[in-house]
């Protein structure tokens, strides 16, 4: 099989292994599509190592399940599932419940498959079945982006419900990508809040409006949207999928008193904290991460309602230097999603068949 694996500090490679073993309580899938985020970016240009090497990259991952290790329910085999990624103890109450994103030990431990830990850019992974939500009837990859961008959105909007259940409520979404486009599907399937998103980009813009936002606007612009929208009371909610300097700066003077910042994005922004200072009196402040298991369940109902829908845009395995250098360079829309380009077995020759990788890679298949 195929894994885009983090070799050195700075240094991924798409790598022939042999298909990953499983153990008790697993399962082995054939990887449908594995979505792609700027955390995978972080890890990749980080100047030191994030996690020890060598790991494969992918931490969203949807995929048929093909072997049962001993131990797993058989009713799994076929099923197409996607995958709760975030890494934790497994022994602390946190980890018990399902909130392994909030494991008591999570500055010790890799954060999650595919950041520390092997993930889902790969033909094929092993997984616990715990983990395993089923994913059957949703297209994989748009399932695939449900499991960070979709979910660490939900997990943002829902730790806001009590000041977006107000009449009039105002939320506010910066940087419509892959997490922010979703967090608009999310504020319009869950509450009647006001939703006005902000990008530098005009497709950017036309995708928010697609997913339900009441007003889009660039960043000169939203200080004078919001206060025809809020009737000059502020946001509720600012809801920062970039953590830029300039977002983060930008942020304070929006919100209502008692109002709520939701950093999500690590674009390298520092906030100060005081009193006085950048936030309104009474203003909450909060840095979610990921989401539990049961919140990816309540992330998937959404999609299979038809009340939240992933953007994509997909790129096959072999190409994924060109998806990874697009992310970077701001010219995806929605979210980044690596799918095969592998054939499967020839019914004649029992062999593989392999579509040549694209000649704009420039990661050698070795």
């Amino acid at each position: 099989m195929r894994a885009y694996r983090m070799t050195a500090t700075g240094t991924a490679r798409l790598l022939e292994l042999p298909p990953p073993p499983i153990g008790p309580d697993q399962v082995r899938l054939r990887v449908l599509a594995a979505g792609i985020c700027h955390s995978d970016l972080h890890v990749l240009d980080a100047p030191t190592a994030m996690w020890e090497p060598p790991f494969t990259l992918g931490h969203e991952i949807c995929g048929t399940v093909t072997d049962l290790g001993a131990g797993t329910d058989p009713g799994l085999l076929g099923r197409q599932v996607v995958v709760h990624a975030p890494y934790g103890c497994g022994r602390c109450r946190r980890c018990a419940s399902g909130a392994t994103n909030d494991c008591d030990r999570r500055r010790e431990l890799p954060a999650g498959l595919g950041l520390g830990v092997d993930g889902g850019m790969a033909d094929e992974i092993a997984v616990d079945a715990a983990r395993l939500v089923d994913a059957d009837g949703l297209d994989p990859a748009e399932a695939a982006a449900l499991t960070d961008a979709g979910l660490t959105s939900y997990r943002a909007v829902a730790g806001s419900m009590d000041l977006l259940g107000d009449p009039g409520a105002v939320a506010v979404v910066v940087g419509v990508g892959g997490l922010g486009h979703l967090a608009v599907g999310v504020l319009r399937a869950l509450t009647g809040a006001r939703v006005v998103a902000v990008d530098t980009r005009a497709a950017a813009l036309d995708l928010a409006r697609e997913c339900g936002a009441h007003a889009v606007c660039g960043p000169a612009e939203v200080a004078s949207v919001v206060d025809v929208v809020s009737d000059g009371r502020g946001a509720d909610v600012v809801l920062d999928f970039v953590g830029a300097q300039a977002t983060l700066d930008g942020a304070g003077p929006l919100l209502r008193t008692a109002g709520e910042l939701v950093v999500v994005g690590g674009a390298g922004g520092v906030l100060p904290v005081s009193k006085p200072g950048p936030l309104p009196s009474g203003a909450r402040l909060r840095l979610p991460f990921w989401g539990s298991r049961d919140e990816l369940v309540a992330t998937v109902g959404l999609a299979r309602e038809g009340r939240i829908r992933s953007r994509t845009t997909t790129y096959p395995l072999s190409d994924v230097a060109r998806a990874l250098d697009d992310l970077r360079a701001g010219r995806v829309l929605g979210r980044a999603v690596l799918v095969p380009d592998r054939a499967g077995p020839d019914p004649a020759t029992g062999q593989r068949a392999d579509h040549p990788p694209s000649t704009t890679s420039s990661d050698p298949v070795v």
